[in-house]
């Protein structure tokens, strides 16, 4: 679908087309913005006003509420506080896209989303680029001086949300798989963009890297973004420990269900046994046995299972019960966060965190536009392999606060914290996430049976 934005907000001889090549803060915040704002409709190219409109379960959300809702984040947050010129595109959208801001009004209920046939999917294309020419007004006035009042918080509002858009990114994708995956036809979203690369020919035993106790400072210091719930960062006592070098493999998975994995009670927590049998799990979500091949479901359609790439689409309760069966744990965040900063940087300094994303940190993204899981290449650097990247590891963690942690006044502190019950911590990011999106720092969480993520695991063990 073509951008039709005119990114020359003053016409074609105006006041932008005359800025000097000097690149401003806010002139590179409007590039990044206006990046990001085309990257999400550049993930709906070929999809119907019907795919981006149905709603496949009640924790999914439909295409089209994605591209509105990050909209509506721009227009409440920024647009309504900070440019006293702006008007509303539908003054009936803030009931309809706003996702759980109690202080903004009541709210359309989530599992409803799939039941919005209007506004038409061309709507809600044209409101965001109604609000995308106001950003950039008021972006201009910013570039102007910055002199008025509240100059610095609306750029960092902004920011908030760049990186807001590009988590739903990822949740449209993994959101549009969970759709396609309820259809016998078997979608292909995209057609498998496979670059050659080079892979370990066999399969890769599995090793643990060792490390000493020590107290490491953990969360986000410095320059460069962060969510509120990565900090404030504090000191964490780790007694010795090991971390495996890779994810847990399909191939090896297989093996915990050859073995009985999903009928042997004793290896999961309560709760999650409730879902086995509840559920009828017999494998990770999208996996389907057809004449003695293990096929599964991914954005390029049904596939067979790449026994060598990290497995995916996993709870928390079928992580732990693996690690259980294994012999060995899931590890802490802390423990995580601590052996993927020495990966990229001095163990005694966080990483550099750009706008761009964290110097250091090599992986697949959401860029490579291959969305599924891929095998050990050869070569890299470091111990630790496939920390970012591929699927987002489960930890033992709880989502909870730091110490010091407190939310921010009014709506924008109802981002993280409210949600700091119930939540198991991921960590490293997946295949589906936006490659400037993540640092070692980045806590994502989600309640432990979830499954339509690129969910997976690291194995750890005491020493």
């Amino acid at each position: 679908m073509a951008r039709l934005i005119d990114t020359n907000v003053n016409g074609g001889t105006g006041a932008a087309a005359q800025k000097p090549q000097t690149r401003t803060a806010a002139g590179e915040l409007e590039q990044r913005l206006l990046a990001c704002r085309r990257q999400t409709e550049a993930l709906i190219d070929g999809l119907s006003d019907a795919d981006c409109t149905v709603q496949s379960m009640d924790d999914a959300s439909p295409a089209k509420w994605h591209l509105a809702h990050s909209t509506w984040f721009f227009e409440e947050m920024v647009l309504a506080a900070y440019l006293a010129s702006y008007r509303r595109f539908d003054a009936r959208y803030a009931y309809l896209f706003n996702s759980y801001y109690e202080n903004l009004g009541p709210r359309h209920p989530r599992p409803r989303r799939g039941l919005l046939t209007r506004p038409e999917l061309a709507d809600v294309l044209a409101y965001r680029w109604h609000v995308d020419r106001a950003l950039q007004r008021l972006l201009q006035r910013l570039d102007d001086g910055g002199r008025q009042a509240g100059a610095a918080r609306a750029a960092e509002l902004i920011e908030l949300g760049i990186q807001h858009e590009q988590q739903h990114q990822e949740l449209l994708l993994t959101d549009l798989l969970h759709l396609f995956a309820q259809n016998p036809l078997r979608p292909v979203y995209r057609d498998a963009a496979w670059a050659p690369h080079e892979c370990s020919a066999e399969p890769e035993p599995m090793h643990f890297v060792p490390f000493d106790e020590q107290r490491v400072a953990i969360g986000h210091a410095g320059a460069g973004f962060a969510f509120d719930c990565e900090g404030p960062r504090h000191d964490v006592l780790l007694r010795p420990f090991a971390l495996a070098d890779r994810p847990v493999s399909n191939r090896e998975w297989q093996h915990f269900i050859d073995d009985g994995g999903y009928r042997s009670a004793t290896l999961w927590l309560s709760d999650g046994w409730q879902r086995v049998c509840s559920e009828g799990w017999q494998a990770p979500l999208y996996w389907t046995q057809r004449d003695d091949q293990w096929l599964t479901m991914t954005l390029h359609g049904e596939m067979p299972l790449d026994l060598d790439a990290p497995v995916a689409h996993l709870s928390y309760y079928e992580a732990d019960a693996f690690a259980r069966w294994a012999g060995h744990r899931l590890p802490t965040e802390f423990e995580w966060e601590a052996a993927a900063q020495r990966q990229i940087a001095s163990p005694d300094e966080p990483a550099t965190v750009h706008a761009n994303g964290v110097a250091g940190i090599t992986g697949h993204f959401a860029d490579s536009r291959r969305y599924r899981p891929e095998p050990l290449r050869l070569g890299g650097s470091g111990p630790l392999r496939q920390m970012f990247g591929d699927v987002w590891e489960w930890t033992a963690s709880a989502f909870s606060p730091y110490p010091g942690f407190r939310p921010a006044p009014g709506a924008i502190g109802e981002y993280n914290g409210k949600f700091m019950c119930g939540q198991f911590v991921l960590r490293g990011g997946s295949c589906a996430t936006p490659r400037e999106h993540i640092r070692p720092t980045y806590r994502n969480f989600f309640p432990p049976h979830a499954r339509w993520q690129f969910s997976g695991l690291r194995l750890a063990e005491d020493r």
